[in-house]
């Protein structure tokens, strides 16, 4: 062989894996529809033709690596429930592990919360049905540990615990990651420890029936915006039509430009009506307190109202700011942090010793939790739900004490 003979490229085995985990990045970063073919074959250093290889399309490859990970997470709660040991034991080893890989694997965690709607319905059943046999398995050990508990409880405490883990793709903080994988895997546990509501609490009031329901007449605008976040929440913003969200509100949809000039209008005043929401209610909140923790409770409380009162709302604010025009998404995003803020000085201030990374990922947790639950059909009709929701939130947030 001469110096100048070129010896021949070899495709590497993992190609497709590689392809997968270029796009995930991708995905995380940027929002699924920012993000083209031709975007995933750069960052992976091929052509676009050369995906096709081993993907049918965009569409294909973010399956792929949803149900890849959920294939791993079965794998690591397979091998933590293997272990020998009480219960107990089990139940410890199963939270340190679904830690470590939470750290690990946060793009594919954010995939999970908010892109799995882009897949088509045959792969969201097939999620939706292995997320339902690992949460079985999560509470069949559970119920040996604490055999006190209903099953609707066994739900409610392991969907609230996968969410501490799923909160790590809601921000970018990364303490060291031994004490990252042990502060997420303390607070699970305090949720799975959760002792439930004094039974000598006072009952929550029941929800009318819609027809005992006196509703105040919304105006056009108000109506339009309920029916276009009902939509972004359901199918993602850029899924969405005018056409569709007209068609939702009964009107026809050239009609919406009345109200708003454009789809990414609506967007602004999702994202600032819900901003809005939030930071009068914590004004109120920490205003009546009479020391920190009761502002935390106050808080934890005056979150959950709001969220249970503005779930399409929540959910178009916390997935899609992403689309938001650039400078409205930069003020969007102070106000959040703002208060966000608020939860993490009072945590600080009833914990000093907490370190500021370790209370942000608790407070995190903890608001993961409220949003998560509250869009789980399986739990959010339960009849006490908001009281429920507001004792987990603060559970979490007094774990590191």
């Amino acid at each position: 062989m001469t110096g100048t003979e070129r010896v021949p490229a070899r495709r590497p085995r993992n190609r497709k894996a590689q392809l997968a985990d270029s796009a995930a990045e991708l995905f995380r970063r940027h929002g699924y529809h920012q993000v083209g073919v031709n975007d995933i074959a750069a960052s992976a250093g091929v052509t676009g033709p050369a995906v096709y290889r081993h993907f049918r399309g965009k569409q294909d490859i973010l399956a792929h690596v949803l149900l890849s990970g959920m294939d791993v997470f079965g794998l690591v709660t397979d091998e933590a429930l293997a272990q020998p040991g009480t219960p107990a034991e089990q139940l410890g080893g199963l939270l340190h592990a679904v830690a470590a890989l939470a750290v690990e694997r946060r793009e594919v965690t954010a995939l999970w919360r908010w892109e799995g709607r882009h897949l088509d319905r045959a792969d969201q059943t097939k999620i939706r049905h292995r997320g339902g046999e690992l949460m079985a398995r999560w509470g069949s050990v559970l119920g040996d540990v604490r055999p006190e508990l209903a099953p609707a409880e066994i739900r409610l405490l392991c969907w609230a615990a996968l969410s501490v883990f799923g909160s790590v793709s809601v921000h970018h903080v990364s303490p060291p990651r031994r004490r990252f994988e042990a502060l997420l895997s303390d607070l699970a546990q305090a949720v799975l420890d959760w002792p439930g509501l004094a039974t000598d609490a006072d009952p929550e009031p029941a929800r009318p029936a819609s027809w005992q329901r006196v509703v105040a007449p919304a105006s056009r605008r108000a109506e339009l915006l309920a029916a276009a976040t009902g939509l972004f929440r359901d199918h993602g913003y850029h899924a969405v039509s005018m056409e569709d969200i007209g068609a939702a509100a009964g009107i026809a949809g050239p009609s919406i430009y009345r109200y708003f000039p454009g789809k990414a209008a609506i967007l602004v005043a999702a994202g600032y009506r819900m901003a809005d929401r939030l930071a009068r209610t914590a004004e109120v909140a920490i205003g009546e307190a009479t020391d920190p923790a009761d502002a935390i409770a106050r808080l934890a409380e005056s979150y959950v109202d709001t969220v249970l009162r503005s779930d399409n709302l929540m959910a178009t604010f916390a997935s899609e700011l992403g689309n938001l025009p650039d400078r409205d998404r930069k003020e969007l995003v102070r106000v959040q942090r703002d208060y966000v803020a608020h939860w993490i000085r009072l945590v600080r201030t009833v914990t000093p010793d907490l370190p500021e990374p370790d209370a942000r990922v608790t407070v995190h947790a903890a608001l993961t939790i409220v949003n998560d639950l509250a869009r789980t059909p399986r739990i959010v009709t339960r009849p006490r739900i908001a009281a429920e929701l507001a004792s987990l939130a603060v559970t979490v947030l007094s774990a590191r004490k």
